[in-house]
């Protein structure tokens, strides 16, 4: 009896143990809990990174899903403000069923992305946030200048990049026709 207390007093110990991802935030504010849901968001696109050597899928919120049905950034509007995407990023591996496909391995990183042109209007209207993920704790943390890309761990890590693309508000993304 004393060896199934304890066994379950660890158990409960690692369970309140684990990382809320949803109380992370990166410099400048941006939260992992504003993203709450990515999880089930609907698919803006795929993505390859042969440099990087990763995979990844492009998630969108309703709005910002409505946004790119109506034409956006093509017809030269900008994306409304509450408009949010994530990128989850996989180290890639070949599927074991079936050799000639690449599928996601392990979990490599989640980037954020959510336009706010009152919080975040000198960045675009937009703020950034990658968060990293550690396969061995299962702990996600804010990107740093260390990682490839290097992230300058702030809600405006992303700006220096997406202002190659200030015609199309800031976005890379071409939403995948259907």
């Amino acid at each position: 009896m004393i060896l199934a207390a304890t066994s379950l007093a660890v158990a409960a110990g690692s369970v309140f143990a684990q990382q809320d991802k949803y109380a992370l935030k990166v410099p400048g504010g941006l939260a992992f809990a504003e993203f709450r849901g990515y999880e089930s968001w609907e698919v803006v696109a795929t993505s390859q990174s042969p440099g990087l050597k990763l995979v990844a899928v492009i998630l969108a919120n309703p709005e910002m899903i409505a946004a790119y049905k109506a034409g956006i950034p093509e017809n030269g509007q900008p994306f409304p403000d509450g408009a949010k995407m994530a990128k989850v990023h996989w180290t890639p591996k070949m599927n074991q069923h079936f050799q000639d496909t690449i599928v996601p391995g392990s979990l490599h990183d989640v980037d954020f992305m959510v336009k706010d042109s009152k919080r975040f209007a000198d960045s675009g209207g937009w703020g950034w946030a990658v968060f990293k993920y550690d396969v061995a704790s299962g702990n996600f943390t804010p990107g740093t200048e260390a990682d490839k890309p290097p992230q300058s761990n702030d809600a405006k890590c992303g700006y220096a990049c997406h202002t190659v693309v200030q015609s199309r508000d800031y976005l890379f993304t071409e939403y995948g026709k259907r």
